[in-house]
This record gives structure tokens, sequence and C-alpha cells, in this order.
């Protein structure tokens, strides 16, 4: 008589601990719950999926809900209180979903500040949006066809590229490049799997993208990665015409330590101890988009510095920071700025576990100190470490961002613009 109750009672437990799952979860998205040290690890890898696509994780909760409350396990003090947790979660994921949504007004913002103005934009649509938010792999096929995967050095997959391309550009179509340098902490990572919404974005608008992969850490310590870079940049200058892209404007961009990359890469174009065999290729970029990019491999203090520069000593460089501290300092894009670097899109979100936003902000500020070309930065609210791998509104409207940026650099070469008047008064001030 009395044991029906009693699993009622018990299996009440369950949704409970669920539903509180669930809200903490949620709250992890909106604010990583750890920042420091490793075990801010496990709160990026929830929180960015989350964050990004709240509403699958949204309709996967109310499926939940709606299968416990059939079987009957929401009935009573303990399912009442299950459900209210759960409607909490909710509230959180909608918000979470309108901030994402709303990213476009710090992009504005941005654009607006270092351009003086900021490019026209195309509504995004939201998450549900089927035609928007189809598998990133499945729009990655639109545009690499078989041939377009080439080799720009001798290491074998890791010296490959893919060509990203409207199937309908001509090969003389001279569209301007962009290239993509993977992340992956420097010890993974490759051509494949990431910047889908960007690059996706740019092929269709009909620029030319290219994703490389590099060697990696430990098997190749540094400076192997950026060698790669370099190279690949090369190889592009000479080939890519051939594939309907304008080798006189190619801009680089990454993220994560592709980020770190990329920025190292536009602010060295002169350093011809980085191009073995190439000394005399001119490797100037048009514009660099780094995106949660790693800028100081020098300082321990902050927020995850010290486990970062324990993992480069040990992994990336092999050697000790006190052993050859130059090294570092010279793979540091903190320390390297310079008056002509070029144009620059700093983007940063500002619940980054891995990476602390204060990093960032660093770099702009010493960048813009010396660059006399514009310095575009724009800090996402609620964004998390890798939030633009992921087909979500936030990341289509940072491809948008991106897109806009470029085009007004590139516009710049032939037409008078704001960026020709922020370097005129930057030269006008030194």
């Amino acid at each position: 008589m009395t044991s029906q109750p009693q699993r009622a009672r018990g299996s009440g437990l369950t949704p409970l601990a669920i539903s509180g799952l669930e809200l903490v979860n949620t709250a992890n998205a909106w604010r990583p719950l750890l920042r420091t040290g490793y075990p801010a690890m496990p709160c990026f890898v929830a929180g960015c999926p989350t964050s990004e696509l709240p509403l699958r994780v949204l309709g996967l909760s109310i499926l939940r809900l709606c299968r416990a409350g059939l079987r009957g396990d929401l009935r009573g003090s303990t399912g009442a209180a299950a459900v209210g947790l759960t409607g909490l979660s909710w509230l959180g994921l909608a918000a979470l979903y309108r901030r994402g949504l709303r990213s476009h007004v710090v992009f504005d913002a941005a654009l607006r500040d270092a351009l003086d103005t900021a490019p026209a934009r195309e509504p995004v649509l939201g998450e549900l949006d089927l035609k928007a938010s189809r598998s990133p792999l499945r729009r990655r096929r639109r545009f690499v066809s078989a041939t377009g995967t080439q080799a720009y050095g001798d290491a074998g997959r890791r010296n490959l590229l893919d060509i990203w391309r409207h199937r309908d550009l001509p090969d003389d179509a001279k569209r301007p490049v962009i290239l993509q340098v993977p992340g992956g902490g420097w010890m993974t990572g490759g051509r494949r799997g990431q910047a889908y919404p960007l690059l996706t974005h740019l092929a269709e608008a009909g620029w030319v993208g290219v994703s490389m992969a590099y060697r990696i850490s430990p098997r190749h310590p540094w400076p192997a990665h950026l060698l790669d870079v370099k190279r690949a940049l090369a190889w592009v200058k000479a080939n890519i015409a051939e594939h309907g892209g304008d080798p006189s404007f190619i801009a680089v961009t990454g993220g994560s330590a592709g980020g770190h990359l990329a920025a190292l890469a536009a602010l060295t174009p002169h350093d011809r101890s980085l191009q073995p065999e190439f000394e005399n290729v001119d490797l100037r970029v048009a514009a660099a988009i780094p995106i949660y990019g790693r800028y100081d491999w020098v300082t321990l203090d902050g927020r995850g510095r010290r486990e970062l520069m324990a993992g480069v000593q040990r992994f990336i460089v092999q050697a000790r920071i006190e052993e050859a501290l130059e090294v570092f300092q010279a793979a540091s894009p903190l320390l390297r700025v310079n008056a002509d670097a070029p144009p620059f899109f700093v983007i940063h979100g500002d619940a980054d576990s891995l990476i602390p936003v204060e990093e960032a902000r660093a770099f702009v500020t010493a960048l813009r100190g010396v660059s006399r070309s514009p310095v575009a930065y724009a800090e996402l609210p609620g964004a998390q470490h890798a939030f633009e791998v992921f087909n979500s509104p936030r990341a289509r409207n940072t491809a948008q961002a991106v897109h806009r940026f470029l085009g007004a650099v590139y516009s710049s070469r032939t037409v008078p613009s704001a960026l020709h008047a922020h370097d005129m008064a930057v030269d006008m001030d030194t």
C-alpha cells in the first residue's frame, strides 16, 4: 500500500536534480562560474554551446519536462520545484538568445568608432530559421570543390589548405581573399571545422576564402606554426589568381591560437627570418581580424596566464621563459605592434573562460597607440571562447561585421573613405 507513493516521491527527485543542473548550466552560459585555472575548461565546454544555441537547448528542456510530466514525475512539491527551476532556466535561455541576436549593436559601434561610419548590414535571422541555421558542414560543401584542396608545403596533411569560392565565380574574377588560420592551442586543429559561418558568408558574397592547416606541437616546436602561416601566405600570393582571387588584397583571420598567429603574421611582414627559402616574397596583408586571440606570451600575472605559460613552455616552445626570453617576446603580438600595422579588427567576448578579455583590451590599446591604420575593437557581452564556431545569430553577426570592415578596407584602395581620413589624422598628430 505504501510502495507506490514512495516511488512517486523518489522519482520526483531526478527531475528536480536535472532542473537544477539546467539552471546552473544556463547561469554558467550567462556568466562562467569559473574563469581561473584548469577548472575553467569544463565551464567553457558546457557554456559555449548553450550561450550560442540557447533555443535548441530550450527545445530539449521542453521535451524533457513534457516527458517527465507524462510519466507523472512532476507531482507534489518536488515536482513543482522542478518546474519552477526549469522556468527560471527558460527565462535565462531567452535572455541569452536576445543578447546574441542583438550583438550587431556592439559591432555597429565598433565599426563606427574605427571608420567614422558603420557600413550597411543585412538583418540576421534567428536561430530557428532553417535556411540560416543549416549544418555548417553541409554549407561548406557548397563552396569547396573536390579540387579545392591544395598543398602549400611539404609537411603532408599539415601543409594543406582548402579554397572556398562560389561555384559561379570565374577563375579570373580577382576577388579579395581571406586566409583563415585555425585555433587549437597550437597543438590541435586543422583546416576544417572552424570559421564556417564566416567563410560561408564571404564565399556567398563573392570573396575567396582559404582555410589552412599547419604543423602543431609538441611534435613541431615553435616557430613552426608561424613559419607555416607565412608559407601559406606566400602560396596564396603566388597562386590564388588561378582560383579567382586577388593576390594584392589578402586579409588574415583566426580564432584563439589562430588569432595569435594571424595577428603575429600581420605585424611581422618584414621579418625575413620567418620566411626561409622565400625571403624575398612580400608578405604584407591588407587587414587582420584576430578573434579571441592570445597576444601576450610573456606576462605571468593575470587570470589563466600561469596555466597558459606552463603549457607554452613545456609543449610549444619547449624551453623555459627564463632561458629563451627573446623567443617569447618575439612571439607576443603585444610586443610587436608598430606604426606600419595593417587595419585591425579585434573581436573578443567578455565571458571568455580561456583567454581573459583584458588581454584583448591591452593589445588594442597598444596597437592604437602606434598604428597609422584603423583599429576596430568589438567586445561582445556574454560571448564565450570559440563562440563563432557555431552557426548562431552572434556568429552570423560576426561574419557580417567582418565583411563590412573588410569591404571598407577594400574599397578604400580606390575610393576616398574614412580610412584615409583616419590616416591623415594620425599623420597630423605625429
